[in-house]
């Protein structure tokens, strides 16, 4: 089956995020779902909720709901790097306190989309993600940091990551989302895969499968595997797609194609920043 189909079969999940809250706490008032400061904490609720919303049989997000944060934090004060013409802070987008790029910038303007091979709502967004980076000028570094929510969403961070160190992660991430969602070979979040099932999925991509998961387990996997969990963590990204730019912007937005059209007008806003001389 195509990729383009997946908007199609996944109807359902198309403007619903994969969401950091729990099932029991859906009739909470906003409050109530503050983020915890502290960071065990705020890991453990997003790995509970993720199962939750990973869950095929609960009910979709109501389409006025779909763009909303699991988890509404208070946006960092917009004036340290003034407003952005056209777009609406709190609306559009959110200022990340004491937020950081993936990687040191080194010039570039770095565009994080936060997500996961088990996410739905990833599946139905990548398609888009796909035809928009071919619009990115050069200077722009677009970095995908999967999401390390527990169960078997970490196991698929970490086949990530093997197949990034083993070089063939460029051949096998459409075909992850397809396996998944489209070709049922794998679970994802409809059950739980093993290393095995896993590995044997990527070996069709020239590697050998019992490398690939003892990789899944590497001292350099787990190395990147917690960087992107502490990623995560200090970016408050708990949900999945999350488009976070230069570490500082959380885009929001009420359809995926609208998150894109605010991803390039913070792009554009960084780089005039880049290139305006300095204030005296």
């Amino acid at each position: 089956m195509k990729r383009h189909l997946i908007p199609v079969l996944l109807a359902a999940f198309v403007l619903a995020a994969c969401t950091g809250k729990k099932e029991e706490e859906t009739a909470a008032p906003a409050a109530a779902t503050e983020a915890p400061a502290d960071d065990a904490a705020t890991l453990a609720a997003a790995e509970a909720a993720a199962k939750a919303s990973a869950d095929p049989n609960a009910a979709a997000a109501p389409a006025d709901a779909a763009a909303a944060p699991a988890a509404p934090v208070d946006p960092a004060p917009a004036a340290a790097d003034g407003a952005i013409p056209g777009l609406k802070l709190g609306v559009d987008y959110e200022m990340i306190k004491g937020g950081q790029p993936f990687e040191p910038l080194a010039g570039k303007i770095e565009v994080v989309e936060v997500f996961n091979y088990v996410c739905p709502a990833c599946a139905s967004f990548q398609p888009l993600v796909v035809s928009w980076k071919k619009t990115l000028a050069p200077d722009v570094r677009f970095t995908y940091v999967p999401a390390a929510f527990g169960g078997n969403w970490d196991q698929f961070v970490r086949s990530f990551y093997a197949a990034q160190t083993m070089g063939i992660l460029e051949k096998a991430h459409e075909r992850t989302y397809d396996a998944i969602h489209l070709e049922n070979r794998l679970k994802g979040e409809r059950g739980d895969d093993s290393d095995a099932d896993i590995a044997a999925f990527y070996a069709q991509f020239g590697v050998d499968a019992k490398q690939f998961a003892g990789n899944m387990k590497s001292f350099a996997v787990t190395g990147k595997f917690n960087k992107a969990r502490q990623y995560i963590i200090q970016q408050q990204a708990n949900s999945t797609p999350t488009l976070i730019i230069n570490g500082k912007y959380r885009v929001t937005g009420r359809t995926w194609e609208d998150r894109l059209r605010i991803a390039d007008a913070i792009i554009a806003h960084e780089r005039m920043r880049s290139v305006a001389p300095a204030t005296p």
